[in-house]
């Protein structure tokens, strides 16, 4: 039996690259083959894809850069990407207006250049009895569209110069962990939950392209108008679900099957405690600094009926083989409680604002199945993921009276020596704009295609194609708001937004 199917099947087509690791006490320097694809988060691989018993076999995981009793292992990953987009859809000619008067049609170049860099230190030790540990950081150049890149100082034409200094490098994971054999794993921090921890991307088919785009975020989703892309609902590896503080648990395997449950307290991290969200600000003074006031971010009363808190999720997994198959499924539910609004919150309608709206409490599952068939000549995997229940796009709660989210994301992966090829296709039908509950829902679909060439040890180039296209009768999806007024109706005042494009990328990762 293979124990450990998601580490060959999540990045199939991938070779060993080389890196150093340094080990104390001896402080020895040896080269050893590395993951061959950055991992999400700390590099032993245990821990970072969600295994709770020592790992014991194949070339996928770094053996020497193991820690002995009593020797601690530290890491310093990273990851940079270098990638040519061209993509052209209903967005890329629009309206300007200045003044409130149109002055013409804004257009953007198709083409664009993106590069960005991870950074990924950590330590991982075990003890003289056995227990496992360590800690995982990863750190991030910040993503197009993010506060730092939208001040006022970088949106009137300024140069190469001034948008590079205006860069930040922000803190994306932070966590800590215990594990042992016969005990299972404790993570605590900012880090993946269960379904992070079950899917790397191999039950979500968002491997095959060296890490550079597909669905979840990629390269050429950030480059273009955020209009365009549907949410990454299926919420494996995406920040939605893993940026929260949180302790999750995985337990040993049992005939290929193990057990994984988390707790979070609020949708907030480390940084987003009370004191810290408040300082500075008007509110601050108003409600004191060192009190509890509405806009605090772990509020279970207070006056925004979006936030979330006591977020509870318990799944169970199973990996294993049948003849020259692989196999694993995961099965998933989670729950939270929803803030209660001052004054009561009000029933979303058509001529009504989104402010203070009833929501009900977020509950929703996943599952997911993967089957990779080994062939003489290569692999073949088929994926398919599903999420669906009370929730609207990515782990956000769904307007009281709303349509329940149903999702299914699904694919196919080859790969032979260094070349790995995939096809993936994703369907979200959700409730969409909170105004229009009981008018009309929401539909979303894409697809993509493309692939990797592993060229040299840590070196990828790959290819992508993808289209997206997102509907919602009565919803301008240019503006973003109800048609052109508030009488929108289900066959009225209606604008999708569709999209397709092509990337060319160069990974190198270490």
């Amino acid at each position: 039996m293979r124990k450990l199917l998601l580490a060959s099947a999540a990045m199939v087509g991938a070779t060993a690259g080389i890196a150093s690791a340094q080990m104390a006490p001896s402080q020895g320097q040896t080269i050893t083959p590395a993951n061959p694809a950055t991992p999400s988060s700390s590099f032993d691989g245990n821990n970072a894809y969600g295994q709770p018993s020592t790992y014991n076999g194949t070339v996928r995981y770094n053996p020497a850069a193991k820690p002995t009793p009593g020797t601690i292992v530290i890491h310093l990953g990273g990851k940079v990407e270098v990638d040519v987009d061209a993509l052209w859809g209903s967005a890329n000619t629009a309206q300007a207006v200045v003044g409130g008067t149109v002055k013409g049609s804004a257009k953007i170049n198709p083409i664009s250049i993106g590069a960005y860099m991870r950074l990924y230190p950590g330590v991982d030790g075990m003890a003289t009895n056995g227990l496992r540990y360590g800690a995982s950081i990863e750190l991030r150049e910040n993503f197009p569209g993010s506060a730092a890149q939208t001040s006022p100082n970088l949106v009137a034409a300024p140069s190469g110069s001034t948008f590079s200094s205006g860069q930040t490098v922000y803190v994306r994971r932070a966590f800590a962990y215990l594990a042992a054999d016969n005990i299972g794993l404790v993570r605590i921090g900012t880090t993946d939950g269960v379904l992070g921890l079950f899917d790397n991307c191999a039950f979500s088919n968002q491997c095959w392209d060296a890490g550079s785009g597909i669905f979840n975020g990629g390269m050429m989703q950030a480059q273009d108008p955020a209009g365009y892309n549907p949410p990454f609902v299926w919420l494996a590896q995406a920040g939605a679900e893993y940026g929260n503080t949180k302790v999750v648990y995985l337990s040993p395997q049992f005939f290929g099957i193990d057990v994984g449950v988390q707790y979070a307290p609020s949708m907030g991290n480390g940084y987003s405690a009370c004191a810290a969200a408040q300082s500075g600000t008007a509110a601050a003074t108003a409600a004191n600094n060192n009190q509890a006031a509405s806009t605090c971010n772990a509020t279970t009363t207070g006056s925004d009926g979006t936030r979330w808190f006591n977020q509870v999720g318990v799944g169970a997994r199973w990996q294993g083989s049948i003849g020259p198959v692989d196999a694993g499924a995961f099965v998933f539910y989670e729950t939270a409680g929803k803030e209660t609004v001052f004054g009561g919150a009000v029933a979303p309608t058509l001529t009504g604002g989104t402010a203070n709206l009833k929501y009900d409490n977020l509950s929703f599952i996943a599952a997911a199945a993967l089957a990779k068939v080994n062939l003489p000549f290569g692999s073949l995997s088929f994926s398919v993921d599903y999420i669906g229940g009370a929730l609207n796009g990515q782990l956000a709660m769904r307007p009281q009276g709303g349509a329940p989210e149903n999702a299914i994301l699904t694919g196919v992966t080859f790969n032979s020596g260094p070349l790995t090829m995939g096809l993936s296709a994703g369907f979200i039908d959700s409730q969409g704009a909170q105004q229009l509950t009981k008018v009309s829902q929401r539909h979303e679909y894409e697809i993509a295609f493309g692939g990797q060439y592993n060229l040299a040890p840590g070196l990828y180039l790959a290819a992508e194609y993808m289209y997206m296209n997102r509907h919602q009768g009565g919803f301008d999806f240019n503006t973003g708001a109800l048609g052109t007024g508030t009488t929108a109706t289900k066959a009225g005042l209606t604008r999708d937004i569709h999209s397709q494009g092509i990337m060319f990328a160069t990974v190198v990762n270490w």
